[in-house]
């Protein structure tokens, strides 16, 4: 098994105000530095970032880095799926979760099938991170718009959905969720 690690850094930061949410300090390092190192010890094969900013690349040492053609969330699956090309699984990471584990990541990669995805859970349904065999890159890489794989994961079956823990799946999407983070 070929496993392609992808870690999407593409996004507007909208919510956050004027600066990359993701090059934003938590705990000592940039935001992203935290998600990206969790996929570091996934086992996975290769490491792929999606990401515009030059940046960003900066501090995603070890990464392939790929542009997405558009600002669309399906766009930055496109650009991780399309260069993974060859894996069998491609697992998705997003680079605002900074206290998803390692471990977490090789139980979502466990969980996923030749044919059937498998995602994180804490709850309410499935979520990322998520991984997807290679009998599903092209359905991924054909997504459109904002709401990333949620349809493809939707109906996966209780094997297929990994619980986290409380707040390993937290995401930062404002300066307040960053502050309240740093606690």
């Amino acid at each position: 098994m070929s496993v392609a690690g992808i870690l999407l850094a593409a996004g507007q930061s909208r919510r956050f105000g004027t600066e990359d949410k993701l090059l934003a300090d938590l705990r000592g390092r940039p935001l992203v530095a935290h998600a990206a190192d969790a996929l570091r010890g996934a086992g996975c094969d290769r490491l792929i970032a999606v990401t515009g900013s030059g940046a960003l690349a900066a501090v995603l040492e070890g990464f392939e880095i790929v542009a997405p053609e558009g600002a669309a969330q399906a766009h930055s699956l496109r650009a991780g799926i399309l260069r993974a090309a060859g894996a069998t699984r491609a697992l998705v990471v997003l680079g605002d979760m900074p206290f998803v584990t390692s471990g977490h990541l090789r139980r979502v990669l466990a969980a996923c099938r030749g044919d059937a995805p498998a995602a994180s859970s804490f709850g309410a349904g499935p979520m990322p991170p998520a991984c997807f065999p290679a009998a599903q890159f092209k359905t991924v890489a054909g997504l459109q718009g904002d709401q990333g794989a949620r349809g493809v994961l939707r109906g996966l079956s209780e094997e297929a959905l990994v619980a986290a823990s409380e707040g390993e799946l937290r995401d930062i999407d404002t300066e307040e969720d960053l502050f309240s983070a740093e606690g």
